[in-house]
């Protein structure tokens, strides 16, 4: 009975998540991330049992059937939600608490070839978004977001939003952090820095027509 609980679990997540979702036949049979997560237990009970080759060509085969790579020793808890999940990446000693989301593009990896835990923990409620890189033992609080597209080396407080390359918190102030799906109003580094790039090109620009103007009156 727990086992069939904790699929209906799994379903209903995605409904609380996603308004997308329509039907618990849609959910079961198109949505990747919980094929990817099913797969992953499977995988991880292999894995505990030291069944390492078996746990691995398992989870080779939800890499290749969903696009999303969970390390068969990760350790995932209940009510994670992977959104759309195309090219997530989580690592070998990976710690995921309870009512985590995370979006595609998401990497949970290490720093290097160090041994041991190597891999973030990321603690209850947490929102990793779109395209953001969390790497090396470190630890992302609970209740915090990490900002599309950041990268984060180094410990994340509780309730606490992370945005930047490398990630620095935006917000601290002890107030829960609402996990509502719009993470897509997170600051945008990338988008910053091409702002500032344009900026940068105007400049020269300007400096060159400048350059051209003394040139031609010298002429």
């Amino acid at each position: 009975m727990a086992f069939f609980k904790r699929i209906k679990e799994d379903i209903q997540v995605v409904f609380d998540q996603d308004p997308a979702a329509r039907s618990y036949l849609e959910v079961i049979f198109t949505y990747s991330g919980v094929h990817a997560l099913w797969l992953h237990r499977i995988a991880h009970f292999f894995y505990r049992k030291k069944f390492f080759f078996f746990a691995r060509i398992i989870s080779q085969f939800a890499r290749f059937f969903t696009g999303i790579e969970i390390h068969p020793g990760a350790q995932i808890g209940r009510r994670f939600f992977i959104d759309h999940g195309m090219g997530v990446v989580i690592g070998e000693t990976c710690e995921i608490g309870d009512n985590v989301t995370i979006y595609q593009g998401v990497t949970l990896g290490g720093t290097g070839k160090e041994r041991g835990k190597r891999h973030p923990t990321i603690k209850d409620h947490a929102l990793i978004a779109t395209g953001a890189k969390v790497l090396g033992s470190i630890t992302i609080g609970a209740y915090s977001k990490v900002g599309a597209g950041s990268v984060v080396l180094k410990d994340v407080p509780d309730y606490s939003t992370v945005v930047g390359i490398p990630g620095h918190v935006v917000v601290q102030n002890g107030k829960r952090v609402d996990q509502k799906l719009d993470h897509n109003k997170l600051p945008d580094p990338i988008d910053d820095y091409i702002v500032e790039l344009q900026a940068e090109v105007k400049k020269i620009k300007q400096e060159l027509d400048v350059i051209k103007g003394e040139k031609q009156d010298d002429d």
